[in-house]
């Protein structure tokens, strides 16, 4: 009666043990979303990562210009369950963009990604400069196919047709062959630079109040139409350059 007591017992602990293991094996809280990329290509800024979670109810995808605060949530996730994932922002913000995920479960469970900032893409070539010869060819081949590169044809546009000007690419600020507009100012960190981008005809676009990497890129599509653009950087609110920018209409990468 002992040995058989003793056996009931043995089982018992065993079954409670194994019920035990499968319970630490098998947490409630879901796991922990993988890395994810977002690339800055031409055009959209490129959200990509692999999902293995089932039952899932939505994806949100969320962006903030300063990585901590300020998410809203930009769109969904058209296929929430599958496998491989693509999100596509066609309307960057200007300056530096972080994006998170908010997972919503069926059962009423959620989570977030972590938090990664968008880079450019290392296929797309972008390191050379539109100089004054790529600008005439972009308005040349606009003027073909009879597109209007900005509100009106202006002054500048005239007279780079004419070849009456001489024009250069700013330093600091300056178009890539791949359409996009790189903000390089190697001391952003340790200054407070600000930039303000302007229509030819003096309009008001955008501004950055602060410049805080040393290198940034903005994606073509925040500028809303290809031509002339106008800008201003400010030094700790003194100006530092005025000049101007051309974005073509067509781009290589």
């Amino acid at each position: 009666m002992k040995q058989l007591s003793r056996f009931i017992l043995f089982a018992f602990i065993l079954i409670a043990s194994v019920f035990s293991a499968k319970a630490q094996t098998q947490p409630n809280t879901p796991p922990v979303l993988p890395d994810f990329s977002a690339l800055i290509k031409t055009g959209k800024i490129q959200l990509d990562f692999i999902s293995g979670f089932r039952d899932v109810k939505f994806i949100g995808v969320q962006r903030s210009l300063d990585s901590i605060l300020n998410f809203s949530t930009i769109g969904l996730v058209s296929n929430p369950n599958d496998f491989r994932i693509s999100y596509q922002d066609f309307k960057p913000l200007p300056g530096s963009n972080y994006y998170r995920l908010f997972i919503q479960f069926n059962n009423g469970r959620y989570l977030y990604s972590k938090i990664i900032m968008a880079v450019p893409d290392s296929t797309i070539d972008g390191s050379q400069k539109l100089q004054l010869a790529d600008v005439k060819e972009a308005i040349a081949a606009a003027k073909e196919a009879g597109v209007n590169t900005g509100t009106n044809p202006t002054t500048k546009e005239k007279a780079v047709k004419e070849e009456k000007i001489v024009w250069h690419p700013s330093n600091y600020i300056y178009t890539t062959a791949d359409g996009n507009v790189n903000i390089k100012l190697p001391d952003a960190p340790d200054k407070k630079y600000s930039v303000k981008f302007f229509e030819p005809d003096g309009s008001f676009l955008f501004e950055i109040r602060q410049v805080k990497e040393p290198f940034l890129i903005l994606e073509k599509a925040i500028f809303l139409h290809a031509g002339w653009f106008n800008f201003e950087i400010y030094e700790d609110g003194k100006a530092f350059e005025k000049w101007n920018l051309y974005i073509p209409l067509s781009y290589r990468n």
